[in-house]
């Protein structure tokens, strides 16, 4: 039986987006196929230190809350992958773990500590990159130091995976490594855990009149989500608001660094009346937003995968992406429109054309309710597990700069 000890710096019950979501689904099927799952990760004085979760064994570092100025955030880290490391080298002492996988640059330090401690293999997930989030302006700190991160880790690993080919080339280019040593499993969506948990009709009724559109918007608000776009697009003359009679309402769900301009933007386009910004929610209110849309737009400017365009799709809800990243491959044209990132009249159109034409909505949903399919756990535990074992057998040298995979 593979022994995997896997680090993040959230698990649920902490969440502080969607990589938390990833690690805990892949763990947990990991588990149920007869892996041996330990994971890593940060936790509050009122979480157990130790406790087995879903049949994962789940030991946490108790961490003080997050600081929101990034200088102090870094620090942060570097003493959360400190604590890590103790904690970790308690386990490999008294277990022997074939693969440490590492989830992005936060953990990078214990990742590559504690693989070498243990003598076993290093597997990192990168699952965005600091280049893309800020469109290659990585040269001054804090960005340059995270990048730096992000390169010296990928290089050391054994073995990178990816959530899509565009993130494979992506990566390879940007840290100088061979493309065919990389690995693409995308992220997954268990339709199960799209529940809504209110009722529908009422909710509905918060947000938008019988005879309105209702436009969804989530995600952390940050630049390169690209909801300044989404809101150029409706406003105006000849934005989407207009095209449809004003009869469309929009919903923003999330928080972020760009939260307080676009608010501004909003208030400037004279969108206010018109939208509601919800900040922060949970998966279970977010997952009924998703029932009650009648579209939900996704205009990122860099995009890894899409997991919100894979979640909407499954709830029943028609998707418009930004021809962006890794969205190219999660919405294919015949389960979605897509239009020209970082275009906002484009956007405009697609939006008119998604809410006035109901034949193709209807054949959209159709065909992206089947689409989504592709993106379960199960298979994606499977060939990240089939990754492991071809590791494994194969012997590499430690990094990536020293050897390759099949």
């Amino acid at each position: 039986m593979t022994r995997v000890l896997i680090l993040s710096w959230e698990y649920p019950p902490i969440v502080e987006g969607g990589l938390a979501r990833h690690v805990a689904k892949l763990a947990e099927q990991l588990a149920a196929q007869g892996t041996e799952v330990h994971v890593l990760t940060r936790g509050t004085r009122h979480d157990a230190a130790c406790e087995l979760r879903a049949g994962v064994h789940v030991h946490r570092v108790e961490r003080p809350r997050k600081p929101r100025e990034l200088g102090r955030f870094l620090a942060w880290i570097d003493h959360m992958n400190a604590d890590m490391v103790r904690t970790g080298e308690e386990l490999c002492a008294q277990l022997c773990f074939d693969v440490v996988h590492g989830h992005d640059w936060l953990v990078a330090m214990a990742a590559d500590r504690l693989a070498r401690e243990g003598d076993c293999k290093l597997v990192m997930t990168v699952h965005a990159t600091e280049h893309g989030r800020h469109q290659g302006w990585v040269d001054k700190h804090p960005q340059s130091y995270i990048h730096a991160a992000e390169r010296w880790i990928t290089r050391r690993a054994d073995s990178v995976i990816t959530c899509s080919h565009y993130m494979r080339g992506h990566v390879a280019d940007v840290f100088g490594l061979p493309e065919e040593a990389i690995a693409v499993i995308p992220n997954g969506i268990d339709a199960a855990d799209l529940v809504p948990v209110e009722d529908l009709t009422t909710l509905r009724a918060r947000f938008a009149g019988p005879d309105e559109r209702l436009v969804l918007l989530t995600g952390r608000l940050v630049y390169e989500k690209g909801f300044q776009h989404a809101l150029e697009a409706l406003a105006g003359p000849d934005g989407a608001l207009a095209a449809v009679g004003g009869k469309l309402r929009f919903v923003i769900a999330g928080s972020g660094s760009h939260e307080a301009e676009l608010k501004q933007q909003a208030r400037r386009l004279g969108l206010t009346p018109h939208g509601t910004f919800l900040g922060w929610i949970g998966d279970d209110a977010l997952h009924s937003l998703y029932r009650i849309s009648d579209l939900c737009v996704i205009p990122s400017l860099y995009e890894p995968f899409g997991l919100v365009a894979l979640e909407a799709m499954a709830s029943g809800c028609p998707c418009i992406v930004a021809d962006t990243g890794g969205l190219r491959e999660v919405v294919p044209h015949d389960v979605g429109l897509r239009f020209k990132g970082g275009d906002a009249k484009h956007l405009g159109v697609m939006i008119e054309r998604m809410l006035t034409d109901a034949p193709l909505r209807d054949r959209l949903v159709a065909e992206a309710s089947e689409h989504v399919l592709r993106f379960d756990w199960t298979e994606i535990a499977r060939e990240t597990g089939a990754h492991y074992d071809a590791l494994l057998a194969l012997g590499v040298p430690a990094g990536l700069a020293h050897g390759s995979l099949p």
